[in-house]
């Protein structure tokens, strides 16, 4: 007797690749068949890319599963897990400079709900627009889901840029024991620790490393902020490349983040501005979380056992879509106050 069906129709909110990147980890621990339908059929290129591709085949390795319409440009699969795989160790290389930290998060949930201590070596991109940086999701993400009792690690082993990626991270992580827990962080405060990593890859002689440091300092210093940065000269990438990241650290223990990747035609001064330009923003909007962690919580606090609250920068599109996809594919009860989230978890224990 076959069981029951998900139905997600990949082309409601945002229609991004969040959304398959999400339902596909959702799936795995619930054990459910998956139907996804018109994924990223607003996008300019639709379906599947090839870091989407690689993220449903993860999924599919780790649980033994199975699935229809795999394939670049596939606007349709239907996804059967199976069986969780008695593996310690897995790597996977997206072949692009598509995102390792988006596959990193796809997986995460699976990991941390697996009964078991897992390493993955991921091969592609790690900074990048439009997906979170190797240094926040390091510094900011698996530091406030440890909050909630995941144990994550993350190592960059070489950093990889667009266009040739190339670049290597290395994640472990423990066990959850038991359900995840909510958070609270209703209340900002004010920051105490300030600081960053400042990267370039084969740009030395340039001084970018340097010079994109310093002029976030200086943007922030006009607000009274100092600011400590590790500045990291690379010369183990495949191509030329920069990313510069900034965190601030409030006395009530929330983080906010800001980042900023290197492309051509942006100047270090420009990054070290926009980047300080970011984290002021965030910081005076009130948000006891950043603009990144504001969607990337949905999932975990879907998840945990009890409310989570936050407050966000802003109300974004991926916000609403991952209320809107943990109501769908989880049952959770989620609000909108405002810039206020609100979400009562599930208590997701996995099974024997």
């Amino acid at each position: 007797m076959e069981g029951p069906v998900i139905r997600v129709d990949g082309s409601q909110k945002s229609g991004s690749g969040t959304i398959l990147r999400h339902a596909v980890a959702l799936a795995s621990l619930s054990g459910e068949e998956l139907e996804m339908t018109h994924i990223r059929a607003h996008r300019e290129k639709p379906g599947l890319r090839p870091q989407h591709l690689r993220s449903l085949l993860a999924c599919c390795e780790m649980t033994g599963g199975t699935v229809e319409g795999a394939a670049v440009d596939s606007t349709r699969i239907v996804y059967r897990p199976g069986t969780w795989v008695e593996r310690s160790q897995f790597s996977w290389d997206i072949g692009t400079a598509g995102s390792t930290t988006m596959l990193a998060f796809t997986i995460l949930p699976l990991a941390i709900f697996s009964g078991r201590a897992l390493e993955f070596t991921i091969t592609g991109g790690l900074f990048q627009d439009f997906a979170p940086s190797a240094f926040h999701m390091q510094r900011v993400l698996f530091a406030v889901l440890s909050q909630m009792g995941v144990k994550t690690t993350l190592r960059v082993v070489r950093p990889g840029y667009v266009p040739k990626g190339g670049g290597i991270i290395q994640v472990e992580s423990l066990p959850v024991e038991g359900a995840l827990r909510p958070l609270s962080l209703l209340r900002r405060g004010h920051p105490i620790r300030v600081s960053g990593i400042s990267l370039s890859s084969h740009l030395g002689a340039q001084q970018v490393s340097q010079r994109m440091a310093q002029c976030c300092q200086e943007v922030l210093c006009k607000r009274n902020i100092d600011t400590h940065f590790e500045i990291v000269e690379d010369d183990t990438a495949l191509q030329k490349g920069a990313a510069l990241f900034v965190c601030a650290q409030t006395d009530t223990g929330c983080l906010i983040g800001a980042d900023w990747a290197g492309a051509p035609g942006r100047t270090s001064e420009r990054i070290g501005a926009f980047v300080a330009r970011s984290l002021l923003e965030d910081l005076d909007s009130g948000a006891t979380v950043d603009r990144h962690l504001a969607d990337q919580m949905i999932i975990f606090a879907g998840l945990a056992s009890g409310t989570t609250e936050y407050i966000v920068p802003r109300v974004t599109e991926h916000v609403e879509t991952n209320l809107w996809l943990i109501e769908t594919m989880l049952g959770a009860k989620t609000s909108l106050e405002g810039q206020r989230v609100r979400i009562e978890g599930i208590g997701f224990r996995r099974g024997p």
